[in-house]
This record gives structure tokens, sequence and C-alpha cells, in this order.
């Protein structure tokens, strides 16, 4: 009588894993989590609005500070950028239009291309603007262009355009006294990490000059202090380290080898000790 071995089911191929859009999240959900958080953030920001007096000498000692730290002067950037009325022009147009489009560009674009990254991109995100908030709330600060310690020019007043109404007290769409930290400057970095941890070409390092250049316009225009960078990395540097990429999930596809259905079943392996049991065997069957 035949026995026939079933041959043994084979574990799952790690490398075989689901396409990445298997982490897509529902658009009209995202749109309405996007567009609802954007709105408490800049209701946040208004609840911070006000506190004048303590915004100004916030001011003086973050002044005080980076002068204590030794850090370059705000003005040596600025009269880089005066020395030509085209280039703080450019300057002004950068802060005011680049900052918005550029992280909802790259939002969109991780949603289409790059569902798992586009995920850990918004979480991240998230994160880095309620902790920015929460600081815009317990240390409102003027910026450098209101300082009259730091000498700066109000370039976007003075040579246009500008996104801040002329009184900071009157102005209802924005809280000039939320400078630190620099958003502007945090998402252009999360932009660069972002699209550089995403992407595989040789030339995505170049995605930093985004940062880069946002960095010599905030400080340039007199927005912002080097120190209000500094925070916003240090945040940024912590929610990476918090919130991790997600991994993709696993495939269940199984690989065979071509010959594989072909092949006869293996037959058991003898007992230990018992190797030449077959001989044995056929030697007491010739008796």
């Amino acid at each position: 009588m035949k026995s026939r071995t079933e041959p043994a089911e084979r574990e799952p191929d790690s490398s075989v894993r689901e396409p990445d859009t298997s982490a897509r999240p529902p658009l009209v959900r995202e749109l309405l989590l996007v567009i609802g958080l954007f709105l408490v953030y800049k209701f946040g920001r208004q609840l911070a609005n006000g506190h004048t007096g303590e915004a100004f000498r916030n001011a003086h000692h973050v002044w005080d500070a980076e002068r204590t730290l030794r850090l370059p002067g705000e003005g040596a950037v600025q009269d880089l950028l005066l020395h030509g009325e085209p280039l703080i022009h450019v300057a002004n147009t950068y802060y005011a239009t680049v900052h918005f489009p550029a992280t909802l560009l790259f939002l969109v674009w991780l949603y289409a291309r790059r569902p798992r990254h586009y995920v850990w991109a918004r979480r991240v995100l998230a994160a880095l603007t309620a902790a920015a908030l929460l600081l815009h709330l317990g240390f409102p600060l003027a910026p450098p262009r209101m300082l009259d310690a730091a000498r700066l020019v109000d370039t976007a007043q003075v040579y246009g355009p500008s996104v801040y109404a002329a009184k900071p007290a009157t102005d209802t769409m924005a809280n000039q006294f939320a400078a630190m930290p620099s958003l502007h400057f945090g998402w252009a970095l999360m932009v660069a990490v972002g699209m550089i941890v995403a992407t595989s070409t040789r030339w995505r390092w170049l995605w930093l000059l985004h940062p880069l250049l946002t960095l010599l316009v905030i400080v340039g225009t007199a927005n912002h202090y080097w120190l209000d960078a500094i925070t916003a990395t240090v945040l940024l540097g912590v929610a990476l380290a918090v919130i991790r990429l997600p991994r993709p999930r696993r495939s269940l596809v199984v690989r065979h080898s071509p010959g594989a259905a072909h092949e006869p079943p293996a037959a058991p392996p003898a007992p230990p000790g018992r190797a030449d049991a077959p001989e044995l065997i056929a030697a007491g069957a010739g008796r």
C-alpha cells in the first residue's frame, strides 16, 4: 500500500509587498482634516494676539540671548538683500507666496504618489504646528523688524509685497507676535526631509535648498530671529523622533520554485540509530 506525503506549506515571502497605494486614506476625510487643523491653528494664533508688552519684553530677551551666544547678526543678511531693490522684492514675494503653496503641493504629491509617506508627513506637520501654537500662546514674541535695538528695516512695508497690516494691533489676518518658532522654516524643512525620504533620485538632496532659501528670507526680511529657526528645527526633530514612518503592509503571495510542483515527495528520514533498517529487513526475509 502506497503512502503519499503532502509537501509542507511554504512561508510567505516577505519581499513581496502590497502596493504603496493601499495606505491611501479617504480623500474627503483628509480634506476635512487638513482644513480643520488649519482653522484651529489660525484661531489659536488669534487667541495669542494682543500681548504687546510681553511680546516686546521677550524680543529683548531673545535679542540679548543671541548676542550672548554670539550668533551672527540678522542685519548682515539683510544688508545683502538691500544691495538691490529687485532682490529684496523677490525675498518679500518668496516670504508671502511660497510658504503655504509649497507645503500644500508637498502633501498633495505625497497623497497621490506616496500615500504611506503622506500619512507620516501629515502627522509630523500636525505635531509641529500644535507645538508651535502652544509656544505662541505661552511665549509671544515681537519680530526683529519691530525691535528698535535690532535697527532693521521692515522690508515688506517699505518695498512690498506685505502680508501683514502696518499696525500689528489692528491685524485681523495674522498674529504678528508669533515669531517663535518660525513655521515658515519648520514647514520648509519638513518638506525637504519628506521629499528626501520619499524619493530615491540622487538629486533629491537639492530639496534642502528650500529651507535654506527660506531661512535667508525670513531673517533677511526681519520677520524672524535665528533662534526662531533653531527652535523650529528642535521641535521638528522631536516630532520626527516620536512619529516614525509606517512600515508597508506585507503581501500573502507565496513564491514557488518552477519545478516544485513536479518534484516527488521526499521520503521521511529514518529514525536515529536505525539507518540500516531496510537491509536488516531484506536479510530476514531471505532466511
